[in-house]
């Protein structure tokens, strides 16, 4: 009878330390899957930031006064500075927007620590984008813009002309269609990140948090 007493006692002492180890274990995991959970919320509301920053940058809708921070060139004519100025808008809209882009930005390596190194592709392709805007801006300001209709050319370097200065347009300008370039890019990255983050958020409910919901239900 002792024997069995001893056993039983055994028992329950090795059942209660499976269930504080399997417990602490439990609790870990979900703490570690709350934080993932936490951070994809942080980096898809910096996401949602940046496009929405990006959208008012490249609006199409400028005030006389903008671009005008613009250093100007000490052999500037009025027309030149005209053109350089309205390529530099995006400049000035970015710098006021900056932490936007910043504080999504620092979020990458925190990201692809706890959603793999392929992750690296949201931001990279994001700031991609940025690059790309500045670059139609500086292609049209210093090159397009200022030859049109004061550089002569024959009717194959005007067609050739006016094709790539629409394609830098198209990225410089946002024109609200559907097709958009720059908009149809930012919906891919979306797109993207929302599948990498998308797990994290159907992640079944824990064996533990059933145990101790439970318990605390029957408590009650």
């Amino acid at each position: 009878m002792e024997t069995l007493t001893l056993i039983a006692k055994t028992i329950a002492i090795i059942s209660a330390c499976w269930a504080i180890i399997s417990g602490v274990g439990a609790w870990k995991r979900e703490f570690i899957g709350k934080r993932r959970i936490e951070l994809a919320e942080e980096v898809l509301a910096g996401f949602f930031e940046v496009k929405d920053a990006i959208a008012v940058i490249r609006s199409p809708f400028a005030s006389a006064s903008e671009g005008s921070s613009r250093v100007k060139g000490e052999v500037e004519s009025k027309e030149e500075s005209e053109l350089l100025d309205r390529g530099y808008i995006v400049f000035e809209r970015y710098e006021s927007r900056k932490e936007v882009f910043t504080k999504f930005q620092t979020m990458k390596y925190r990201f692809m620590a706890s959603f793999g190194a392929e992750s690296e592709d949201v931001f990279t392709e994001t700031n991609k984008v940025l690059n790309s805007i500045f670059a139609s801006s500086r292609q049209l300001a210093t090159h397009y813009w200022q030859r049109q209709g004061r550089v002569p050319m024959n009717d194959e370097e005007f067609q050739r002309h006016l094709e790539q200065m629409r394609i830098h347009e198209g990225i410089f300008w946002d024109s609200f269609a559907e097709d958009d370039t720059i908009r149809t890019k930012l919906e891919v990255i979306q797109s993207n990140l929302e599948k990498v983050t998308k797990p994290c958020f159907e992640e079944p409910m824990t064996t533990y948090t059933w145990f101790t919901k439970k318990l605390g239900a029957n408590e009650s």
